[in-house]
Order: structure tokens, then sequence, then C-alpha cells
């Protein structure tokens, strides 16, 4: 998110979380530790597994959410908004296009938003976090002591954004403001859990590593995707102003603009069915055409029609600088409803626990016991200070101390928590 994303947010629901258990920064990797009944984050998913590790590593062919999740959803036969003219004049309907992402590098940066895949080896380490943890899905993560930054190699005081995919486990995680510590852990301003088998909604006026409390991975375009010929999802883009709104699947605004041309966020736009794109390249068609069936979605405040994706060598950068010829005024809103504003946020019940108990409360060194929980309503859970983010109803845990285990369980309404003691003797 850009730095003055979050100048004005809204205090519905704040749910005060505990940070990160003690002991070492780096834990090692949840993988093969899931209990009876349930599985640990080290569970496999084959699915997830398609998905090469490393650096910007081809999802080859998976595509993260359902396809009924919105950011997976056509919209080419939606409505047009009532209000889609005035807004594309706030907008400015002469801005152009521009591909936020690239090759190489400008003013020293690699161009574009990176992520890095990992598998379930990878060691999960604290995060801890310096501004929005109230809003945040707690750690342990499995987020590498090199993973790349937005910005790299000088990321400076920009967003710093750390994008990590676990292939065993299926999930992502998202960082914003990121900033690497010695131990092995990080410091970060944010940062998201999400299930990419499961169509979360997060916190109604909870933020994400983004504005718009949306996943940012799920909006970037992608080469190997393009290569494969389609990008069956649609596309963050950022804009330099909004208003206090929000559209599903958005949870949150940064609301700078008191207008109500100002787009929302969330707010989806599509370039219209009848603009002719044969005059550009193989690449640039394949970006169009799923501006064209899946829109862009507005995700943050920041420069006028910029399109997010990931940096990669093979990006051809003057290519992409041709879609500059296509013009906001290409481009359609699609109908936006439901609007939330502060007078009308959804209101409903957190998730219930019903228990959270541990099979043995004492434990001797080297021994383990399984950790049990009865969750209803939830969309996702946490446990810290380990595993992290898992499946299932148990898992077993060896602390080598007496350790406190909290289990977060959220859903669109909120977070609910529960604790339970091991004694190591």
């Amino acid at each position: 998110m850009r730095n003055s994303a979050l100048t004005a947010m809204p205090l519905l629901f704040l749910l005060v979380l505990s940070g990160c258990g003690g002991g070492d920064a780096a834990l090692p990797s949840p993988g093969g530790n899931s209990g009876n009944g349930g599985s640990g984050t080290g569970g496999s998913n084959g699915a997830c597994n398609v998905i090469s590790t490393g650096q910007g590593g081809s999802l080859n062919g998976f595509r993260p959410f359902s396809s009924s999740n919105p950011w997976n959803t056509g919209i080419s036969a939606a409505q047009v908004d009532p209000n889609s003219s005035a807004i594309i004049n706030f907008i400015g309907s002469s801005v152009g296009l521009h591909a936020d992402f690239g090759s190489g590098q400008y003013a020293g940066s690699n161009i574009g938003i990176p992520y890095v895949v990992v598998d379930g080896t990878q060691p999960v380490v604290n995060v801890n976090f310096t501004a929005y943890g109230n809003e945040s899905d707690p750690g342990p993560m499995p987020v590498p002591a090199n993973a790349p930054i937005e910005g790299d190699p000088n990321p400076g005081n920009g967003d710093r954004h750390v994008l990590v995919l676990d292939n065993s486990n299926c999930f992502l995680y998202e960082l914003y403001s990121s900033y690497p510590n010695s131990d092995g852990s990080w410091d970060a301003g944010s940062a998201a859990v999400w299930d990419l088998q499961n169509d979360e909604q997060r916190p109604w006026t909870w933020t994400s590593a983004d504005a718009a409390g949306l996943s940012i991975f799920a909006g970037l375009a992608r080469y190997d995707e393009v290569a494969a010929g389609q990008i069956p999802h649609a596309l963050r883009v950022t804009l330099p102003q909004s208003r206090a709104a929000m559209i599903p699947p958005a949870s949150h605004w940064a609301g700078n603009s008191t207008s109500s041309a100002a787009p929302p966020m969330g707010m989806r736009l599509r370039l219209k069915s009848s603009y002719d794109i044969s005059g550009f390249s193989a690449t640039n068609q394949v970006l169009l055409t799923a501006m064209k069936k899946y829109g862009l979605i507005m995700a943050d405040n920041g420069s006028a029609m910029y399109i997010s994706g990931a940096p990669d060598s093979r990006w051809d950068n003057n290519d992409l600088h041709n879609l500059g010829q296509v013009p906001a005024s290409a481009f359609e809103v699609v109908v936006m409803n439901p609007i939330y504003t502060a007078s009308n946020v959804p209101q409903g019940a957190a998730p219930t626990i019903s228990s959270f108990t541990a099979s043995q409360s004492s434990i001797s060194a080297g021994s383990s016991t399984t950790l049990n929980w009865n969750v209803s309503g939830a969309s996702y859970v946490i446990i810290s200070p380990w595993p992290g983010a898992l499946r299932g109803t148990s898992v077993s845990v060896s602390p080598t101390s007496t350790t406190t285990y909290t289990l977060y369980a959220t859903n669109q309404y909120g977070r609910s928590t529960a604790t339970v003691t091991v004694n190591v003797q």
C-alpha cells in the first residue's frame, strides 16, 4: 500500500491481538507435525504442489482461490454503473494505462512486486508488527531471510511488500513495510494470511498488506500466464484518490477524497468490449483481453491507472509502454453493489471457539502433546507461536519450554481467541 493509504482507518471491530510467542525467531518447519483428525501447516496439498519453488516460480496453471472468487469471476456481461462516466472523468479520461512491472530496473529498483515460492521445509519465523498489528494475522510465517522485497535492491521507504507462497500447504503470506532482522524474524507494518483453497473475506474494516484489504498476489500480472496465453483473473490497479467506501471483496477503505465521483476501494473497471486491441502485440493482447473479461480492481491509492505485476526478465519494457495508448475513457465502471461506508458496515458474529485444549498439559522435555480445538464459523485459524496457519482440528506440538499457545479464529466479522498452556518439566 502507498504510504498514505491508511491515514483514515476506521476503528470498527478493533480486536487487539497478542503478539507472537517467545522463543527463537526461526522455528522448525511444521511439516510432519499434524495430529489425528486434522493437519498442521505441513499438510500436503496436491493442487499447490504444481507450483514451482523459487523467486517468481511458475504456478504451472494453478489459480489461487476458487473459480467463483471475485478475482476469478468474469464480468464481461456485468451492467455498467450509473455513475461510470462521472468516475472516469474524475480519474481523468485521457490518462493512459501504465504497466507498473517489467524487466530490469528503474531508478535502481526492480520493476514490479516480487514473490517467492517455498515448500514445507521452509522454517517459520516470527513477525513483529510496527503499525497495524491489530488488523493483521499473527505469525509465525515461512518467510525466508532473503525473501525479495518490493523495490529491491534499493527498496528505501516504499511499500516494501513481501509475498510468499507455500506450495506444500497452500497458504499465501503477504507483508507490508517489511524489514528483515538479523535473527531471521521480520518487522512488518501489517500482514495477511490467505488460504489458497478458500474464498476468504477479511474482517470488515480490516486492512491486509494492501489498502483495500485484498490479496496483492491474486491481482498481479505474471509472465507465466501471458506465456500460457491467458490471464484468468482480474488485475490490481491503483488510482490517486478514493472515497471512504468499499465494495466486496475489499474490506477496508483509505479515503482521501470527499467527492461522490471518487472511486471506492474494490471498484471494478472493465475495458470496453468495443475497444480494438488488434494493433497491440500478442503479450499486450493477453493483458487487455483479461481487462475485458475480468477487469481491474482498485486496491490502493497510488499513481493513476497503474497495473500491478511481477518482475520478470522476459517482459519487454518497450512493448509494455505501448499500453499507455489505452486511455481511461476506454474503460467503464462495473455496477457497484453493495457499497459499504461507515453507516452500513455489515455486522455479524465472530467465530465461536467451543474448546482449545492440550491432550497433556504437562510433558517432559522432548515429548509431544496434541492441541485440539472445536471452532465454528471461522474462515481460517492460526496457532501462535507455532505452527501458524493450518487446517483441521488438531496438531502435535513439542515445546522445549513451557509455552502458551494462542488460537486465532477469524471470519468476516472479526476474530476470536483462546489460549492453552503446556508446561514442560
